[in-house]
């Protein structure tokens, strides 16, 4: 596999693989997207415990969809059968992908990162939705999307000992983020990336304040916890990822690079964190404003955002959310203990130069398409800010490629020794 799949490609061979072994491997409805698109699982096997798989939550992450159809094939083969992959004790429930109209917008993501990946491809295809549009995070902003309630449903209906979503970040290094701890899992991640040539990513920012027991380990810290809050969101619990946690399961979230970097695997002590911080929080501000500038400009001949999905991401950036990302690490510059690392510091250096490039590559769509006067003016200007943030994140992070057929492995390599964990963990079938 030399390329992400796209929804279509992958719907197409799971129902390929229901003809191939029919009864074993099944495919139905559960549930219909916003805009009436149909949200589709495939099962394997008729075990009496169920591990819960959700592809492609965000939209701008494709793994997701490649890794669903390898663990498909490898539970289907009965092949190196362990627990986890016996089809009699155990049913995989494979959710291909929960945001399929935000897969939509994501407009030739597949072809851009299939040939000569750059980020500058990538992010000028690439969309996330606004917060409360993402299926997994919309319950937390108290949405109520049909995507969110149909993971909800089934998550009810199978009571799975295990749900794993498959993530995938544009830089830096593999990591796992855990709603409880499941012992072994560490030791099978970081032979995976070893074997693979992907750094571990120590430190990162979506787990900031999270427990970290292992390398590239995080897990969720307890009800009550001063930490918690700043983990994710004072409603986190009412995530889909905690929805498990009802019938004594965890959640295991599971990310690869796309573009991996050496700096994420770098425990040595940053020499100035401080003034390193204080330099990507004037990055993130800077770029954000130079977006917001062009935005400004063109705000009068765009789509309004409540008409458009790509209006509402960048309205919502330029309200605050550059502002509230570079806050956010305010604290960890004026800690002492423990010491910031070349690692963390690489972490917050990826979601520092990431921020404008994703609202630039929405605005540049959005200026190509219109026919206003003022629309191919504005798009050089910012074209030419993006080329360079673009280029600039690549040499400064000394950015490699990580090639699907690695990244597909990887997270599979991990779901599966999460699933073996859980099993150990939970009680004889109910």
């Amino acid at each position: 596999m030399d390329r992400y799949p796209t929804v279509a490609d992958v719907t197409d061979s799971a129902r390929r693989l229901v003809t191939r072994i029919p009864g074993a491997v099944r495919l139905r409805r559960i549930g219909t997207s916003r805009a009436g698109r149909p949200l589709l699982m495939l099962s394997v096997g008729h075990g009496p415990r169920h591990v819960l798989v959700v592809a492609r939550p965000h939209p701008d992450e494709p793994v997701g969809g490649a890794t669903a159809l390898a663990l498909a094939e490898r539970v289907a083969r009965g092949e190196a059968l362990t627990p986890a992959t016996d089809p009699s004790l155990v049913t995989w429930d494979i959710v291909l992908c929960l945001d399929p109209d935000g897969a939509a917008l994501t407009e030739g993501i597949e072809e851009a990162t299939a040939t000569t990946p750059t980020l500058k491809g990538y992010y000028g295809t690439a969309f996330r939705p606004v917060a409360a549009e993402q299926p997994e995070w919309a319950p937390i902003e108290s949405r109520h999307l049909p995507e969110s309630q149909a993971l909800f449903a089934v998550v009810d209906a199978l009571r799975p000992v295990l749900q794993c979503s498959l993530h995938s970040v544009d830089a830096g290094g593999s990591w796992v983020q855990l709603t409880r701890e499941l012992p072994g899992l560490a030791a099978a991640f970081g032979e995976s990336a070893a074997e693979l040539g992907i750094p571990l990513q120590h430190g990162t920012y979506d787990a900031l304040y999270w427990d970290n027991p292992s390398p590239g380990i995080h897990v969720l810290p307890p009800p009550g916890s001063g930490a918690r809050l700043a983990a994710g969101a004072e409603n986190f619990d009412r995530s889909t990822w905690c929805a498990p946690s009802r019938y004594g399961a965890a959640t295991a979230i599971v990310e690869v690079p796309m573009w991996a970097t050496d700096l994420a695997d770098d425990r040595t002590p940053h020499p100035h964190p401080a003034t390193a911080l204080r330099d990507l929080s004037r990055l993130v501000r800077d770029g954000g404003r130079q977006v917001t500038a062009v935005l400004d400009k063109a705000r009068g001949f765009l789509p309004r955002p409540e008409d458009n999905a790509l209006s509402r991401v960048l309205e919502w950036m330029a309200d605050d959310l550059y502002d509230l990302v570079a806050d956010s690490w305010t604290p960890l510059a004026e800690q002492s203990r423990p010491a910031l690392t070349k690692a963390d510091i690489c972490a917050l250096d990826v979601v520092a130069r990431r921020q404008p490039l994703r609202a630039g590559g929405l605005l540049l769509r959005l200026l190509a398409r219109s026919d206003d006067r003022a629309a191919p003016a504005l798009h050089r200007e910012l074209d030419a800010l993006f080329t360079t943030w673009a280029t600039d994140f690549a040499e400064a992070l000394r950015l490699r490629w990580v090639p699907v057929s690695r990244q597909v492995e990887h997270q599979t390599r991990t779901v599966l020794a999460a699933a073996d964990s859980a099993l150990k963990l939970t009680a004889a079938p109910r």
